[in-house]
């Protein structure tokens, strides 16, 4: 599922579940899908060093602080101790 690009270099692809974002009052949504999405991040990566892309956010944000998307695609490249999430299309 990962590929090699280089010494150190990982590369994945996660698809990121936001069930957990209908169970907050509607205007917060969006906010929290942000927060879901770092979360497993960290837990799945193993690193607090998270950088998430201008990309995912706009993603998030598109229909609203109300109407996030149920699941997002983002692919993980991980160099040395940064983890950068970028979105997939």
């Amino acid at each position: 599922m990962g590929e090699e690009k280089g010494p150190g270099a990982r590369e994945r692809i996660y698809t990121i579940p936001l069930r957990v974002v209908k169970c907050v009052p509607r205007w917060r949504r969006s906010t929290r899908a942000i927060s879901a999405i770092r979360e497993y991040l960290v837990r799945h990566t193993k690193s607090d060093a998270i950088l998430i892309d201008r990309s995912i956010n706009e993603k998030v944000w598109e229909r609203g602080a109300q109407k996030p998307p149920s699941k997002i695609r983002v692919k993980v490249t991980e160099e040395e101790d940064v983890i950068k999430a970028e979105l997939v299309e």
